[in-house]
């Protein structure tokens, strides 16, 4: 793998420049860049996000971009239209004025003086969103991206609506919204930040209530899915992703879509792979450099030569909910991701998962707690998060296992189940889950789907049950890497609820099942590594002085006298203090789930952040709740904010809403 040779520059960086938009809104930028780019132009590396550049990325950004910086890139950080230290208001997520104004500030920055005219794009989660969004629009300076954590489809695969079920991650990233893009501007940088953070409380929008106001996939959604046309994709594409986290799907199908993109899968959760966990982490930064070098530079560092997909394999482990590391092994497709892997079929019998065809007629009707073990939707603030033993929720489920491996077996892609089932109810939902059983008995999720079976045939056009009609129901799970060992059994589970990952149906229905496959990819057993990665490298990091330790706990509680189960969430985000420019912030988000086993319309949500902004004498808090519940026909939701100076209230609005349920 040749590698550029870059001589390190010494570099500045700008806390706030000023890009003016054309009509008039000024965005906010931290730059790092070469002291000498306007005597020798350097590429751009754009991040646009809306989580705050001054105190919200800064751990990620000191670690990232002034290595880039040293290597002769100008990177940027800039904030969102209505977030940080930018003008304007927010509307929503990916909408066509945050596209645009990114096109605006990569042509902008193209033209400086100090810029050779070529641009990447980079982000994780919603950079790594709006980096594939905005590169379908190819402004021209924008010549390759590097897209983490991300979707190509923002209905399916998003923290909305996967298998057309509502996530409960929609009223939960919602709440988070409404706390991150509600706080003030740094009133260092500029003299009217009250006014500026009195007009985005007076308009920050209550976004779990537009999201649920689309409950198909309609125009809404395919706005902002790449996937609609993957041929508008021009800028090279690398994908990178992780096993640990929600968006598991997008690197395998950029790769099998997207001519000359290259992928890569780690066992990580949500986060850059240079400071992730799962270990083993990557040396991300250097491969991500091979990518700039080679289109915004135009030196060959082998990057076509690399193998289409590369995926860490992991072996198969107890269950847990928290790992900090997984082992395994580097596998390579040198094209492609897994499509062209072989793939084995299984038959669901009532003798349990056989390689033979066999009768089936089984029944299940999952209480409506039946998913307690299904861990975080997507695994982010490093608590105990994953998926545990899954014996609780196999207890609820119909259940097929395989007898005892005879060698280990290399699961590489995206299991396919298809069931022959009736439902009893015309709204009715499904979960699958495909397991690794050890020999004590103990449950490994391995990976997952979930389906609203009203969207069995279309996220478009949904279409009730007709109870007691059997259906041909075909459900794709997420793609994963995962050995099974020899001696351990494969189990698939199905169950007819899968809370607190999903809001539930209005009523309990009985899923029968009268005939099912599960199509397996295996890939063949891999002993060695495949690929080897330089070990992580990074940059200094984020100087602070930490005044209040932060921590994340998830605690289940029975009430034994009404019989309601709940899941309680508190991550404490901590308390810190800039060293360099002595902002102090911090914050604390509170999560509720209640529902009562025999009853769907008893569950509830609830939410509640605090957050904390500190300039010298002035103090500033925010107190933000989000509610939902709902009844046979409607969904219901209760936003309030509240806005503290100085521990007065300053501000507070209220939100109510009623939304008619489709389909769901």
């Amino acid at each position: 793998m040749p590698m550029s040779t870059n001589t390190l520059r010494e570099i500045e960086e700008l806390p706030d420049l000023g890009i003016t938009l054309s009509d008039g809104c000024r965005l906010s930028a931290r730059v790092w860049r070469p002291l000498d780019a306007a005597q020798d132009p350097v590429p751009v590396i754009l991040e646009y996000l809306p989580y705050r550049k001054r105190d919200g990325t800064c751990a990620r950004d000191a670690l990232t971009h002034p290595y880039f910086a040293k290597r002769g890139y100008a990177c940027l950080r800039v904030d969102m239209r209505g977030n940080g230290d930018s003008e304007g208001l927010m509307e929503d997520e990916y909408t066509a004025q945050e596209q645009a104004d990114a096109v605006e500030v990569i042509n902008w920055v193209a033209a400086q003086d100090w810029c050779n005219g070529n641009v990447g794009m980079m982000g994780i989660s919603w950079g790594g969103f709006n980096s594939l969004q905005v590169a379908a629009l190819q402004p021209d300076p924008l010549k390759a991206i590097i897209t983490l954590c991300s979707t190509v489809d923002r209905f399916a695969d998003d923290i909305h609506y996967k298998g057309g079920c509502l996530l409960n991650e929609n009223l939960g990233w919602g709440a988070t919204m409404w706390a991150y893009s509600s706080r003030s501007p740094d009133p260092a940088l500029r003299d009217d930040w009250r006014e500026l953070w009195l007009k985005r409380l007076e308009n920050e929008p209550f976004l779990a209530t537009r999201w649920l106001s689309h409950q198909r996939r309609d125009a809404y959604w395919q706005h902002g899915s790449v996937c609609e046309d993957y041929s508008a994709l021009k800028a090279k594409v690398l994908a990178v992703g992780g096993w640990g986290d929600s968006y598991k799907n997008a690197v395998p199908q950029l790769v099998e879509n997207l001519p000359g993109a290259k992928g890569i899968v780690g066992p990580w959760v949500h986060k850059y792979p240079h400071f992730a966990v799962p270990e083993p982490r990557i040396g991300f930064l250097q491969e991500a450099l091979r990518w700039w070098d080679h289109w915004l530079k135009g030196i060959d560092t082998g990057v076509e030569d690399d193998p289409d997909c590369r995926a860490y394999l992991m072996d198969g482990v107890r269950p847990a909910t928290w790992y900090t590391e997984r082992d395994g092994r580097w596998i390579t497709e040198a094209e492609g991701a897994s499509r062209h892997l072989p793939v084995e079929t299984w038959h669901l019998t009532d003798d349990g998962l056989s390689p033979d065809t066999g009768p089936l007629k089984q029944s299940v009707t999952s209480p409506a707690h039946c998913g307690a073990a299904s861990g975080e939707y997507c695994a982010i603030w490093l608590g105990p998060e994953m998926p545990g033993d899954q014996r609780g929720d196999d207890a609820f489920s119909a259940c097929f296992d395989s007898a005892p491996a005879s060698e280990d077996m290399d699961i590489v892609g995206a299991p396919r189940v298809t069931l022959t089932l009736a439902a009893d109810k015309p709204q009715a939902q499904m979960a699958v889950r495909l397991c690794h059983i050890h020999p004590d008995g103990a449950s490994t999720r391995i990976t997952y789907g979930v389906l609203n079976l009203s969207h069995r045939n279309s996220a478009a056009n949904p279409e009730p049950m007709t109870p007691g009609e059997a259906e041909q129901i075909t459900l794709d799970l997420d793609h994963i890497a995962y050995r099974l060992p020899k001696g351990h059994r494969l189990r698939v589970a199905i169950s007819s609820a899968y809370w607190p990952l999903i809001w539930p149906a209005p009523e309990m229905a009985t899923l029968s099942l009268t005939g099912g496959q599960l199509a397996l990819p295996v890939r063949k057993t891999a002993d060695k590594d495949e690929w080897t990665f330089p070990p992580p490298d990074a940059e200094t990091p984020w100087q602070i002085t930490t005044l209040r330790e932060g921590s994340n706990t998830r605690v289940s509680e029975t009430d034994h006298n009404s019989g309601d189960i709940h899941l309680v969430i508190t991550d404490d985000f901590g308390k810190v203090q800039d060293d360099v420019h002595g902002l102090i912030s911090g914050g604390i988000a509170r999560e509720r789930w209640s529902i009562h086993p025999d009853d769907p319309l008893s569950a509830r949500g609830t939410c509640h952040w605090t957050t904390e902004l500190e300039r010298d004498d002035i103090i500033l808090r925010t107190e933000t709740f989000s509610e939902m519940w709902s009844d046979q026909t409607r969904f219901y939701l209760k936003g309030r904010i509240e806005a503290y100076e100085n521990d007065v209230l300053i501000y507070a609005r209220d939100e109510n809403d009623a939304i008619e349920r489709d389909h769901l």
